[in-house]
């Protein structure tokens, strides 16, 4: 830039002293002023470029920023929507768990939140479960029950990159957790994938998504409108389904939420009971001594 701005500036003074003897005082100094102005302005227009090439480069690198979506569960005082964890249960199950692993969730956390006991019971015993050794020191299968973590889709990470062409499904239980604004990255990441812009090209095997740090992606697009059946009958579209099983994996990345909140509602409401006593002690202490007049005899 500040070769561009150099060379602009000595061929207007250049063009300048070559004609100064036929051109007048105040017309040398317009011209001069134009050629400056002129300058400036190229000099502007080249740093904007620049700087909107420099800022696309950083977008792609980094993603796209997502943007701010009102999730109902992050008022001061506002819980989780037990059917939206339930349905997005239900999308994990159906979708995401052919390839991704919650390996820090246990059946017993789906109690009381998205189903009955009853009812997590029988989805654990559908599982067969490796336990032991036995009393032969041989290693068994069990059905699940409530203490056993959900299933993982791979035996280890090697199984899972092969089956996936060399790349890692990443764990989810705490997926909101580790990326930058996590719901919302979460969510816009799912609902992002289209065909790549002119003049990028995605290799064979990646999925361009411009919300995924470098726009390309190994995991294809999942949801589809009707993809999921819904036990409550809501109706499954695209952004629905992104929506509810994005609201599990951030429950999921916090069971406690709810209980952590309601913990901290109520001591807040003790705190404040303390601090009516108090203040009604300091008052009735303090009130004789600030109420009373002294009086000194300087006679006696």
């Amino acid at each position: 830039f500040a070769q561009v701005a150099r060379r602009s500036l000595q061929a207007a003074r250049g063009l300048s002293t070559s004609s100064a003897a036929a051109i007048p005082h105040d017309g040398f100094c317009a011209r001069e002023f134009a050629a400056k102005t002129a300058a400036t302005l190229g000099l502007g227009a080249a740093a904007l470029a620049g700087l909107a090439t420099v800022s696309s480069a950083d977008e792609m690198e980094h993603g796209l920023h997502a943007a701010q979506y009102p999730w109902p569960h992050e008022g001061f005082f506002s819980s989780y929507d037990a059917a939206s964890i339930r349905r997005g249960h239900q999308v994990y199950q159906q979708v995401c768990a052919a390839c991704h692993s919650v390996n820090q969730l246990a059946y017993r956390n789906l109690v009381g939140v998205a189903y009955t006991e009853e009812e997590v019971k029988a989805m654990a015993e559908e599982v067969e479960v490796p336990d032991g050794p036995d009393d032969t020191g041989e290693m068994f299968e069990r059905p699940g029950k409530l203490s056993d973590k959900l299933p993982q889709p791979y035996a280890n990470e090697e199984g899972a990159r092969f089956a996936n062409g060399g790349a890692y499904p990443p764990d989810l239980s705490l997926i909101t957790k580790a990326r930058h604004d996590g719901q919302n990255y979460v969510f816009a990441l799912l609902l992002g994938y289209r065909e790549p812009p002119p003049g990028i090209s995605v290799r064979e095997g990646l999925h361009f998504n411009p919300y995924f740090p470098g726009g390309a992606i190994a995991m294809p697009k999942m949801l589809a409108d009707g993809g999921v059946e819904y036990d409550d009958g809501t109706p499954a579209t695209e952004a629905q389904m992104a929506k509810d099983v994005t609201t599990f994996l951030a429950w999921a990345a916090e069971p406690e939420h709810d209980d952590r909140k309601l913990m901290g509602a109520k001591f807040m409401f003790v705190m404040s009971l303390a601090l009516l006593q108090a203040v009604y002690y300091k008052r009735w202490k303090w009130a004789p001594i600030k109420s009373r007049r002294l009086v000194f005899d300087v006679v006696r």
